[in-house]
């Protein structure tokens, strides 16, 4: 007897053993896994993201083009690349190039800022500060930027960052676009495959609903920033043009773009409200006021909007892919916008069948609790 129980103990040592062991080399190797694909990880997912997005299109010109889905992919890559990345570049050029020259200029002390305008003086609250300011920057600038030196490094190191990481958002998004034509060219083996996975997890009566709640989650979100995006450009653009700014077509393709990439359409309509003030013309201080109001307004309105066009055409609450969206961006950025939405609306999804499947099983319960305590009745009579 008690050598059987050795032996039995030396087997389920060597069993534990092992299943440790193995364990640990799946763990190991899928922290290793996970190092590898970090740095590409936020690449890949806003790749997904394009592909789910523009799906739909690139399945209208695959069918245009006879099912060969290879030369869709490529025709489409370069179509977006075309139309979002060479205007991208040659702004970036620009705006890099406008900003060495006004570096040079502070350097070779060749800047001139033209005189004040006495109307800045009568705006409320900070017009007078403003003018004295505007004056003695006119009169003496190496004087004022020696004067206001850290409040200068300050500005001057918020600007850099600003336009470096618009820089790097718009290499990311050119290079996303690139690896999503791939992933939209291979996408029926690959959503086979997914699909597949997401079964083995969740099962076969969840897996699918599930794949597409987050295909659906994705697109909406997708909708819900290109409308907005969109929407906002013309409001502004409408408002340039009617106000007289410069260039007020370029500067509304300005707006959209920023807009697709989540940042601030303030970026623009600031600057544009401001360049009333600086142009010297016939404009009235009233009309000012008013069209200064409408840019900020303007600039502002994709915060009313995207409560309102996210998750349309979802099956989970408005609120649930709001708050996904605003949360996973405020984490990750435009890729948390979309990954967030997403996994709150799956987790309320999922949540939901619980409390659902166990309101289920109260309800057969009951029947068999009614004809459990009736039987004794019927057997007394």
């Amino acid at each position: 007897m008690n050598t059987d129980q050795a032996t039995l103990r030396k087997l389920v040592t060597s069993d534990m053993a092992e299943m440790l062991i193995r364990l640990g080399l799946v763990a190991f190797l899928l922290v290793l896994c996970v190092r590898v694909f970090s740095p590409f990880a936020g690449l890949v997912s806003l790749s997904m993201i394009l592909a789910i997005s523009l799906y739909p299109l690139y399945e209208r010109l695959t069918r245009a083009l006879g099912g060969r889905r290879g030369l869709a992919g490529t025709l489409f890559v370069l179509a977006i690349l075309l139309l979002l990345g060479i205007p991208m570049v040659l702004l970036g050029s620009a705006l890099g190039t406008q900003l060495g020259e006004l570096h040079d200029a502070i350097e070779n002390h060749t800047l001139a800022i033209p005189a004040a305008n006495p109307k800045v003086a009568e705006w409320p609250i900070v017009g007078d500060r403003l003018f004295r300011a505007w004056s003695e920057a006119a009169a003496n600038l190496p004087g004022f930027l020696d004067k206001n030196r850290e409040m200068v490094k300050e500005i001057s190191a918020k600007v850099l960052a600003l336009v470096a990481g618009g820089a790097a958002t718009t290499l990311v998004f050119l290079a996303s676009v690139a690896v999503a034509g791939v992933m939209m060219a291979y996408a029926v083996t690959g959503g086979d495959a997914v699909a597949r996975v997401v079964v083995r997890l969740t099962g076969p009566e969840r897996g699918p609903r599930l794949v597409h709640l987050s295909v659906a989650t994705v697109r909406s979100v997708a909708t819900g920033v290109v409308g907005v995006a969109f929407i906002q450009a013309i409001l502004l653009g409408t408002g340039f043009l009617v106000a007289g700014i410069p260039g007020a077509g370029v500067l509304a393709l300005l707006v959209m773009f920023l807009g697709i990439l989540q940042l601030p359409a303030l970026i623009i309509s600031l600057p544009a409200a401001g360049y009333l003030w600086w142009a010297d013309d016939e404009m009235s201080t009233l009309l000012k006021v008013v069209f200064t109001v409408f840019f900020v307004l303007a600039g502002m309105v994709d915060n009313l909007l995207k409560p309102l066009l996210l998750g349309r055409g979802v099956d989970a609450p408005m609120l649930v892919i709001l708050i996904g969206a605003i949360g996973g961006m405020a984490t990750a950025g435009i890729t948390g916008l979309f990954v967030g939405a997403v996994l709150l609306a799956v987790g309320y999804t999922l949540f939901a069948d619980w409390v659902a499947s166990g309101e289920a099983a109260n309800l057969q319960l009951a029947p068999v609790e009614g004809s459990v305590q009736a039987s004794p009745a019927g057997d007394s009579g």
